[in-house]
């Protein structure tokens, strides 16, 4: 039996934080982990950029309350609920993902969450653990689950290695250049084409 675990921004919706930038004009927050492969590092980098701006938790959840998911992605979402076993492995926070998640219908998500001070200020981020996306297949092959995983960035590359099948969706030329042997698929009908020939769906 196969379980798929799937990054979440940039599969099914946009990069929250590259729409933050955009919303608030603060060009330092456009970074992603398609730039910078140290989670903890980006991470850092962002809460002081939030904090040189005065940015609250409100005023990034009211930008994120604007977005939508990218085309295709709920149905493609329906999808692979009918097919196979199906979870969002996503380096995210739960405060910001939750109103992108009910618009695709909740499938299951594991993700981080945030500290946030009294003020609403931005305090501090909890990982449910480190390398977490790598350790959910392994936790999953524990279970004598076979594994397909697919995502776009850096912080995927671990899980993606890990998977029985690993695929790289709509990457960025670096992340391609930097693994050769991962399958690259550019648009969701090749993803769904190639996830039917592995599960043999």
């Amino acid at each position: 039996m196969w379980v798929v675990c799937a990054d979440l921004e940039g599969v099914f919706v946009p990069e929250i934080w590259v729409n933050v930038a955009k919303k608030t004009g603060i060009e330092k927050l456009k970074l992603t982990t398609r730039d910078i492969k140290d989670y903890d590092e980006l991470m850092k980098y962002r809460l002081n950029v939030l904090d040189e701006n005065n940015l609250k938790i409100k005023d990034i959840q009211h930008i994120i309350a604007t977005l939508k998911p990218l085309d295709g992605a709920l149905d493609f979402v329906r999808w692979l609920r009918e097919v196979t076993r199906f979870v969002i492995v996503s380096d995210t926070f739960i405060e910001f993902a939750q109103p992108l998640m009910n618009q695709l219908e909740n499938p299951l998500l594991l993700c981080h969450s945030l500290e946030i001070d009294e003020t609403g200020r931005v305090a501090n981020y909890k990982l449910r653990q480190p390398d977490p996306k790598r350790k959910t297949v392994e936790a999953f092959q524990s279970l004598q689950y076979k594994v397909l995983a697919f995502g776009d960035s850096y912080n995927d590359i671990s899980m993606l290695k890990a998977a029985d099948t690993g695929i790289l969706y709509c990457p960025p030329e670096n992340v391609v250049s930097d693994y050769p042997e991962l399958p690259v698929t550019k648009n969701i009908d090749e993803l769904k084409d190639l996830i039917k020939e592995y599960i043999d769906i």
